[in-house]
């Protein structure tokens, strides 16, 4: 991981696109093995929509995305080294999770190599995402110990600020878990269904509860439709002629620097919206523009 991450670039569209081809280097990971991707998705309450790869074509382990799909390449080799080294399993799962933090940070939607921000936002995540899987914070650590280098690079930040960025993950998920363990669960009662056919449509309400608008989104597939951007980070589609916003996603904030915020759509589809105001698919492909309201 201490190299250009050249994998999430034009190599690595290559090499995946060779694998997908070429199943001879790739190993298999359904083997009976601990599905660890499944579990690094149950914590954060994700659907593992990545595809993990073992191969030994890469060298140590990259997040690639090829036509579309996201990837997690390995080489079994390196992961049972740095476990070796570390002394624990533990170790080879934090590598895995870092390169899952790529994906869901939104660092492979762009172009470039690696850069300290994103290397240590994804071992923030790693340190997060052990945490809640049951790792102590030294074996959390472990794996970036062994892999990191002690001085920092242009591409990598050094090992004690990378160690110190997974603690912080690490600290962030136990203090969750250590305050709900102090207030009682809430009620597992489900909603009421209301029937489809008598049930209202979801809206903004414009007197009791005032809401202002923030932004303005325009589609480029569509873009008379208008939608807009409210206080409460919800996401609405205005129809003038009724004077009604139907819901029809949110914003939620991400730990990505270059894309600050995710779009969720009510289907929990996502789109990334930049810093400067671009909105784009999870192939990097721009669909929207967040403008000014007026």
């Amino acid at each position: 991981m201490n190299h250009p991450r050249f994998f999430r670039c034009f190599a690595g569209l290559v090499l995946a696109g060779w694998l997908l081809l070429s199943g001879s280097a790739v190993a298999q990971t359904s083997t009976g093995q601990r599905d660890v991707l499944r579990e690094i998705t149950d914590v954060v309450g994700l659907k593992p929509r990545f595809e993990l790869r073992a191969t030994t074509e890469v060298q140590n382990a990259a997040a690639v995305v090829y036509g579309g799909k996201r990837y997690l390449l390995y080489n079994p080799q390196f992961v049972a080294a740095v476990n070796r080294a570390g002394r624990t399993d533990w170790a080879g799962i934090s590598i895995l999770a870092h390169e899952m933090g790529h994906h869901l940070n939104g660092h492979t939607l762009r172009a470039g190599g690696s850069n300290p921000a994103d290397e240590l936002e994804a071992d923030e995540f790693s340190g997060f995402v052990l945490r809640k899987m049951g790792a102590s914070l030294a074996q959390a650590q472990a794996g970036m110990a062994v892999v990191s280098d002690d001085e920092a690079s242009p591409t990598h930040p050094g090992r004690r600020t990378r160690l110190t960025a997974i603690g912080e993950g690490w600290q962030r998920a136990n203090q969750q878990i250590v305050a709900s363990t102090r207030t009682a669960a809430p009620s597992a009662t489900p909603a009421v269904l209301a029937d489809r056919a008598t049930a209202p449509v979801r809206t903004v309400a414009t007197t009791a509860s005032p809401v202002s608008v923030l932004g303005k989104i325009t589609f480029r597939d569509n873009p008379d439709d208008p939608y807009y951007i409210t206080n409460r980070l919800s996401v609405v589609r205005v129809d003038r002629q009724d004077r009604t916003a139907q819901v029809v996603g949110r914003l939620t904030r991400s730990e990505s620097t270059n894309y600050p915020y995710v779009l969720v759509d009510g289907q929990q589809r996502r789109l990334y919206i930049s810093r400067n105001g671009g909105i784009y698919d999870t192939s990097g492909r721009q669909v929207a523009l967040l403008s000014d309201p007026s």
